[in-house]
């Protein structure tokens, strides 16, 4: 046999055997290259929009060669070792290790380079999918072009070159410094398998699930004014990190193993087959895991927590909009209003006017709030708040009671407000006991007066005395607040575009609730797009990863399988075995990962939006969905080796 036929044959048994591992860099090479093509894509200057838009797509790419790096990496790892056996016999036949590296080059040159190839190309085939998706997610009206970038196509080249360089030198240090004995017992070395669990493994699972749950707990205290400094925020989000990662990595190193046992014991030994081919054997593998399966759960929690988090502020992006801007648009001198009706009025728009007088006023409130606001006021309690009269809020309010309206759960979670209380307004000559009576969830005026805050709701004596005694030093530039409604059916984006016409629109106060909308959901679209496109890339490669243990694991467990067929078990019987155990090799990476993003979502979601479950059940559902098809594709390799062990 020539040395072509030698690598020939043996590429087609790659091929065969190793699959997965050409869709994933094919796959990968398409991502990254689909990816990359946006930066020069002319279409997309719309869509970044601006220097740190760009910035986040390069930084993106980067990412996305790391993740697809390291995983080709770990994967020739697994595969040279897996191929010790036939370079030992290379050896043997008289093969020097220069040649067999460059035959092992040469196939690797072949398999990688045409996976490169053919994902280039499908890559190319799906850019235009992929900025058509980018630009529906930022309702951005443009029109993507299906066109072959060069520079991106070069930059793909080089980029996986280069990865394939760090390869080739992997492998050539992995023969040179093997002699024909440890070739032969490379794959046959175990996975430490260890019959009893040591007092310590005892100990490091309880301290791993007990660093978990405190993880967990903390995280659910993180904003409820347990902690009210900054630097004590700070201190603690670091602790609960660090809490879950290594917590996580006990889990793995001793829980699994320790409940097993604790299951088997129960069982007094007597173990089922089922039970034989997956609480055993998980058993007495997961310790050598725990990194790997560390790793895969952290960056699945981080992706998940991430990308949840920007589609919880892109789906509530309407309300974030409307808690902002009350009215289509609000405007704050008389003449912007004028102005502004004038040109809806031309253009047949129809709406509706509302003003309302504001005054600022300094309030005590530290009897209504916790510690936290001890952190974020500048003045031990006392704070600016907006102030407008009972019957501009169309409310009816007693003679020295206020009303906080414009309720948002992050400023409930960092202030906790009390349903009751008192609260002393500052005049700028005198003090104004009131009793607090609520806080409404209606926002009645514009972030420009509020500054974030709640409005203050007073009857009309309060509010007069509070206008007769203003500090000048705290009042906005306008103390008028109108707002212009569109009566239903009117076009909201025509009327934006009259709006950002016009020279009020760059006047600081005058504002449109289409444009703030449409701004958060191009920014967050972007950020939701990098995010699920850096995730995708790391659910397929995580996923084949799990999926190589797994093929590694089922040819050292063959042998069992001819056994347990020799002594009458079906096909059936190993295979629900199996079936159980890719639940425990899936499942429990991808629980723990859901867990780990799901408290970090809770912990802190009302920063990002008003919107929790769907978003967030959303994401998870997808992820869990792909996820679980590399389970499906290890079951159905399972299915396969076990059919070949009889």
């Amino acid at each position: 046999m020539s040395i072509n036929q030698l690598i020939f044959r043996n590429l087609k048994k790659n091929l065969k055997n190793y699959y997965l591992y050409v869709f994933a860099l094919t796959f990968s090479v398409a991502l990254y290259f689909s990816f990359v093509t946006l930066q020069y894509d002319p279409s997309m200057d719309e869509a970044t929009g601006s220097i740190r838009g760009a910035a986040a797509v390069r930084a993106a790419s980067i990412l996305l060669v790391a993740i697809v790096a390291i995983f080709l990496f770990y994967a020739n790892n697994l595969f040279i070792k897996r191929r010790s056996q036939e370079i030992g016999l290379f050896q043997l036949i008289g093969m020097t290790k220069n040649r067999i590296f460059s035959i092992l080059s040469i196939e690797n040159l072949m398999i990688y380079f045409g996976s490169l190839l053919l994902g280039t190309l499908l890559g190319f085939s799906i850019s235009k999918l992929v900025t058509m998706t980018l630009f529906k997610i930022m309702e951005v009206d443009d029109v993507a072009t299906l066109s072959f970038s060069f520079p991106a196509f070069l930059q793909t080249i080089l980029v996986f070159a280069a990865i394939y360089a760090v390869i080739m030198l992997m492998n050539y240090w992995f023969i040179k410094r093997q002699s024909i004995l440890s070739l032969f017992q490379v794959k046959s070395k175990t996975e430490g398998r260890v019959k009893n669990i040591s007092v310590l493994e005892i100990l490091m699972g309880i301290l791993g699930i007990g660093l978990i749950a405190t993880g967990y707990y903390v995280s659910s205290k993180l904003f409820e004014g347990d902690f009210t400094s900054m630097n004590t925020l700070f201190m603690v989000m670091i602790f609960i990190l660090a809490s879950v990662i290594i917590g996580t990595y006990f889990f793995y190193k001793g829980s699994v193993r320790f409940v097993a046992n604790l299951i088997r014991k129960n069982k007094s030994g007597y173990l089922n087959i089922n039970e034989v081919l997956s609480l055993s054997s998980i058993m007495f593998r997961m310790k050598s895991n725990a990194m790997l399966l560390t790793i895969i759960t952290t960056i699945s929690a981080l992706a998940i927590g991430l990308l949840s988090l920007s589609y919880i502020s892109y789906y509530s992006a309407e309300k974030t909009a409307e808690a902002s801007t009350p009215a289509d648009f609000t405007v704050v001198t008389e003449e912007a209003a004028d102005e502004l009706g004038q040109i809806f009025s031309e253009n047949g728009i129809e709406y509706s006017e509302e003003r309302i007088e504001v005054v600022i006023a300094e309030a005590d409130i530290t009897n209504i709030v916790g510690a936290n606001l001890q952190e974020i006021s500048l003045n031990d309690g006392i704070t600016d708040i907006a102030f407008i009269s009972e019957k501009a809020a169309d409310m009816d309010i007693q003679e020295t009671e206020t009303l906080l309206t414009g309720y948002n759960d992050a400023l409930q979670q960092l202030m906790s407000l009390e349903d009751s209380g008192d609260i002393v307004i500052h005049t700028a000559n005198e003090k104004l006991e009131q009793q607090y009576i609520g806080l409404a969830e209606e926002d009645l005026l514009p972030i420009y007066f509020t500054g974030g805050f709640p409005t203050a709701v007073v009857d009309e004596k309060t509010f007069d005395i509070i206008s007769n005694d203003i500090d000048e030093d705290i009042q906005r530039d306008s103390s008028l607040y109108i707002g212009l409604q569109l009566e239903e059916g009117e076009n909201r984006a025509e009327a934006d575009e009259l709006f950002q016409n016009l020279a009020i629109s760059e006047e600081y106060g005058n504002d449109s609730q289409y444009a703030t909308e449409r701004t958060q959901k191009q920014n967050m679209g972007l950020v939701m797009f990098i995010v699920g496109f850096l995730g995708l890339a790391f659910l397929i490669t995580s996923g084949c990863v799990l999926y190589f243990k797994q093929m590694e694991e089922s040819e050292e467990e063959q042998p069992n399988y001819t056994i347990l067929r020799k002594l009458g078990y079906t096909r059936h019987d190993l295979l629900k075995g199996i079936q159980g155990k890719q639940v425990f090799n899936f499942g429990i990476p991808l629980l723990i990962g859901l867990l780990h993003s799901y408290f970090a979502v809770q912990s802190g979601w009302f920063f990002f939006g008003t919107e929790l479950w769907t978003p967030m059940l959303l994401v998870m559902g997808v992820y869990t969905g792909l996820y679980s098809i590399f389970g499906l594709l290890s079951v159905l390799y399972y299915k396969k080796v076990i059919r070949e062990s009889l």
